[in-house]
């Protein structure tokens, strides 16, 4: 744990009854959870949550309203089905997307709302028909816990597309066939003591890698690794990664590994020595216009992981002949680049293209890649009762790269 976060810690009990003992926290999650259609609060107050027998309780960390701060609410899982691993939260790490929705930035985010998509832990108990899953394996879950499993993208391994659309880890819906509320239950991610998922949406997360640099691969990794994948990126190719921050590290390191001459566009200084250590072959600073001007044509393939307002245009000349910019950055969509220039495109046969995360089958491939590599985020630990603390440090480059939350400290 870092200075920075020791202060701000919010001091908890020793056990589950001492959590949810104190009057206005309890209160507070009976109000949140109370208006959920579907979702019941019992007389006792250790059962909160999804009415029914055998529902497992969590502790987890969300917001009630949109650019509210995230307090501590009682939820419970779903009761273990035949398919299903249950499994305890170790680590989660904080994605810029989380606080997109979290503070409205991005519209249609359903409340109260339980963050979390990059999820790192053990099991601790199976369905009946699991196959895949044993007690004590290491095992993640990313941007998604279900799909239609019929349209053709679920059927190639792309669920990630479903047509039907995903059940999204959180401020999502669980499908039908799962809920007790007729459109489907909300979902609740990873900022949780636990989860429970269909086996089929849970990766299995190699020894090789720890589990706190392990979460935020389950979005940064298969985020950058996928276009990589797609481009065919392989000795000799050129790979710009634009902007250094939670997903660019890692696509560094990923892109090195793939075996391509890598070169970094940052506007942080600071960050130059960090960038060389996990694998640019170049550094070219964005302030440094001579820079920049010598790096145009310069690269085949550009993943720009920049999470704010830019210009794709002076991207896009960085390219060579054939290149192609691949937007990876999320921003609000108020603020999305405008303005491509179509003469530029054409120029020299450049394209642009964005993607979200991957498949079920290419995120497990992503891992065993990592694992194979020694490849993993560069975190900062923290108790989930600094979790506020975090929007600030990301938004202003503070992080070195990845924020995660220690969620064992959940209940000390």
């Amino acid at each position: 744990m870092t200075d920075f976060d020791k202060d701000k810690l919010v001091p908890v009990g020793n056990t589950r009854r001492q959590f949810i003992g104190s009057a206005a926290e309890f209160a507070a999650g009976l109000a949140v959870l109370s208006a959920i259609p579907g979702y019941a609060v019992a007389a006792s107050p250790s059962v909160l949550g999804a009415a029914g027998p055998g529902t497992i309780p969590a502790l987890a960390f969300g917001a009630s309203k949109a650019g509210g701060l995230l307090t501590r609410l009682p939820v419970r899982r779903r009761a273990l089905g035949a398919n299903d691993v249950h499994i305890e939260v170790a680590y989660c790490g904080v994605c810029h997307t989380d606080w997109h929705w979290l503070t409205g930035d991005w519209q249609g985010g359903s409340f109260p709302m339980v963050p979390g998509h990059e999820i790192a832990g053990r099991v601790v108990a199976v369905g009946g028909r699991v196959t895949k899953y044993k007690v004590g394996d290491t095992v993640g879950v990313g941007n998604y816990v279900d799909s239609c499993r019929t349209c053709g993208p679920c059927r190639n391994w792309r669920e990630i597309y479903c047509e039907n659309n995903p059940s999204w880890t959180y401020n999502g819906q669980e499908r039908k066939h799962r809920s007790i509320t007729p459109n489907g239950d909300p979902t609740f991610g990873g900022y949780s003591t636990a989860m429970v998922v269909d086996e089929n949406y849970v990766l299995k997360i190699p020894e090789t890698i720890s589990l706190q640099a392990a979460a935020p691969l389950l979005c940064a990794g298969i985020t950058t690794y996928s276009p990589l994948m797609q481009r065919k990126v392989g000795p000799g190719h050129r790979v710009g990664i634009a902007g250094f921050g939670g997903l660019g590290h890692v696509g560094t390191q990923i892109a090195k590994a793939m075996g391509a001459d890598v070169t970094v566009f940052t506007s942080s200084a600071w960050k130059e020595e960090d960038a060389r250590r996990l694998g640019a072959n170049t550094v070219v600073l964005t302030s440094d216009a001579a820079a920049m001007e010598k790096a145009k044509g310069s690269i085949d393939t550009l993943l720009d992981t920049i999470p704010a307002a830019h210009d794709l245009n002076a991207q896009m000349q960085l390219t060579a002949l054939d290149g192609h910019v691949w937007v990876l950055g999320a921003v609000g969509a108020a603020r999305m680049p405008q303005g491509v220039s179509g003469g530029l495109m054409g120029s020299m046969n450049r394209s642009i293209s964005s993607s979200y995360c991957g498949g079920i089958k290419e995120t497990q491939e992503m891992l065993d890649f990592c694992g194979r590599h020694g490849i993993g985020a560069q975190v900062e630990v923290i108790a989930p009762q600094a979790v506020n603390s975090t929007r600030e440090r990301i938004e202003s480059k503070q992080v070195r790269y990845r924020t995660v939350l220690d969620m064992s400290q959940a209940t000390v």
